[in-house]
């Protein structure tokens, strides 16, 4: 198996609905036959206790399995831990997918509260006395997960990464490791006023790396091209099977000047609310008619990813 797509799910304004969305195409994938792993960097760990319960959670802390303790080996011991060692099958998901012999798996990498502070020591990592040394620390800084994530891609079909809503050098580790970026948005002012921003912090990230990487002329360092797919609207009202005049105007506006989905993912605060608890995303759990609509929206939204992305 060859891995076709390292996706990234980012935002800079927290509350859009990023990790809802996140679990949803991933458990969509999953039922169309797809090995999918997760990597939750979100130090908030909502996309992890949307999965397993937090006594699972606090059982991997102790045996030191979340990716916080992955960075910690590297930054305290230069350990040069495989993510592998991480990896869970979270167990509610994959019985309900089990169900279904077609259907494929979820597989997790769990996040921790405390990844917040590896952005400081991530940060001690880089500069240098000289323009080679601080060439050289930042490709290494900045292809932490990237390389690692190389080792595993054959035993996915696609990567989802779950970032943390700003632009720290954790998120820019995903961005590096990412074929694809997509991004969650309220059609609100505050949720989409920082999307040009994201988009130019990006390209500022990409331009400065290959630069770097060409400079270096390290064969193992190669240059990236994280592309966007869209932005995909999230919580979105209907009135007469349209988004509600409010949030279509903020709509239009994105879409004059980015890509957006066209399927949209509804409001619907209490059926999202106790989906973590079980541990099952809306889209594999019994269906009434507010999930029917909700598994057409992110069915939807997963063949347009397939169809951006060439994933076949």
């Amino acid at each position: 198996m060859e891995v076709l797509a390292v996706i990234s799910v980012m935002n800079y304004k927290g509350g859009v609905g990023k990790t809802t969305l996140t679990a949803n195409i991933a458990a969509e994938m999953a039922k169309t036959g797809m090995e999918v792993l997760l990597v939750d960097l979100d130090p908030q760990a909502n996309l992890t206790l949307s999965f397993i319960s937090i006594e699972q959670w606090q059982n991997l802390d102790r045996l030191e399995r979340t990716v916080k303790h992955w960075y910690d080996a590297y930054l305290d011991k230069d350990e040069d831990m495989s993510l592998k060692d991480l990896i869970i099958s979270p167990p509610m998901v994959n019985s309900r997918l089990d169900t279904d012999p077609e259907s494929g798996r979820i597989d997790l990498i769990c996040s921790h509260l405390e990844l917040i502070n590896v952005d400081m020591e991530l940060s001690s990592r880089l500069g240098g006395n000289t323009d080679r040394t601080i060439r050289s620390n930042y490709l290494r800084v900045l292809t932490r997960l990237k390389n690692k994530l190389d080792e595993i891609k054959g035993e996915y079909d696609v990567i989802i990464i779950d970032c943390p809503p700003n632009f720290n050098l954790i998120t820019q580790n995903a961005i590096v490791a990412s074929d694809f970026y997509i991004v969650p948005a309220k059609a609100d002012y505050l949720s989409t006023l920082g999307i040009n921003t994201l988009i130019r912090h990006v390209e500022e990230l990409k331009r400065k790396f290959n630069q770097y990487s060409r400079q270096s002329n390290d064969p193992d360092t190669s240059t990236i091209s994280p592309h966007m797919l869209g932005v995909i609207f999230t919580m979105v009202s209907y009135r007469n099977q349209q988004p509600i005049s409010a949030q279509s105007d903020y709509i239009n506006q994105i879409k004059r000047d980015r890509h957006c989905f066209t399927n949209f993912l509804r409001e619907s605060k209490t059926i999202f609310a106790h989906a973590p608890e079980s541990g099952i995303p809306v889209v594999l759990q019994r269906k009434n008619e507010q999930q029917e609509l909700i598994c057409k929206e992110v069915n939807g939204m997963v063949n347009e990813i397939f169809m951006l992305s060439n994933l076949s």
